[in-house]
């Protein structure tokens, strides 16, 4: 094919990104001139490669977008963000929220989007361990110390007699006044405009061709879901996929903005450029 790019683009085995590539990566779909290679990792790593330029294009915690601006832009689609999708800070035994402070927390990865609203309703915990998102669990469990819990952990963790001590997806909503902004995909600036913006709209695309199928869930969702039922699948792929998904709009943006100073504000005052958006 004339002029043909292959470009590796990063993203989770969870349902909800594969849900989200799976037509993009997959020959389901006609992508033009461009080729897209997938790379399944954990959101950790991705972030940490986002950190080192490692992928052309990849999804990342929001946590980590203010620190890759001057390599990456955001993209418009492809974005986790929504009401009622945040983090939960759990315990094995129930215990006021003004104790939080004296305990350890496990948090999965130091620059995720959950320690950015961990830290923005608890600015004073001090006792942090970083782990991966699916450690988390075990070590409340194990009477380690509290736990900030994602994904497919908010389904399960009740069933293991674990405590909710505070959703912090509403504290943000409470005290901030927008949106959840989970994980975003970001594309390097250098590549051509047109290409971002193909990509962006490839992203889109593949998105809406998986709702059209939806509520089926196919091969590539079941098999990278590793142990995880089709019950919980889906309502992994309802919280976290949306309109927002398709499209940030106005009121996306503004959600990510919002963040963007947040974290200006718990990093004392780091400046963040305005023109991260493609």
């Amino acid at each position: 094919m004339k002029n043909r790019i292959t470009l590796k683009i990063g993203f989770s085995p969870c349902p909800n990104d594969t849900f989200i590539f799976d037509a993009l990566v997959n020959q389901k779909m006609d992508t033009g001139n461009l080729h897209f290679e997938p790379v399944l990792e954990d959101v950790q790593t991705l972030n940490q490669w986002a950190l080192e330029g490692k992928l052309p294009v990849t999804k990342l915690s929001y946590g980590v977008l203010p620190l890759v601006t001057e390599r990456y832009k955001l993209l418009n689609s492809g974005s986790a963000l929504g009401s009622g999708v945040g983090p939960l800070l759990i315990a094995k035994d129930m215990l006021n929220a003004q104790d939080v402070n004296q305990q350890t927390i496990a948090i999965p990865g130091k620059n995720t989007t959950a320690h950015l609203l961990f830290s923005l309703a608890f600015p004073a915990a001090g006792r942090k361990e970083f782990l991966r998102y699916d450690e988390v669990e075990n070590f409340v469990l194990e009477g380690k110390g509290l736990g900030v819990i994602i994904h497919e952990n908010r389904f399960t963790y009740e069933a293991k007699g674990l405590k909710k001590i505070m959703d912090l997806g509403t504290y943000w909503e409470q005290t901030i006044g927008t949106a959840i902004p989970l994980g975003g995909i970001v594309i390097d600036k250098n590549l051509p405009l047109d290409v971002q913006k193909q990509t962006e709209n490839l992203i889109k695309q593949s998105t809406a061709l998986s709702f059209e199928h939806y509520p089926k869930l196919s091969e590539f969702i079941t098999k990278n879901a590793q142990e995880m039922s089709e019950d919980v699948m889906r309502k992994h792929i309802n919280l976290y996929v949306n309109d927002f998904t398709l499209q940030l709009g106005e009121e996306g943006k503004k959600a990510v903005r919002a963040l963007m100073q947040v974290y200006a504000t718990l990093n004392n005052g780091k400046a963040i450029p305005n023109d991260f958006f493609i």
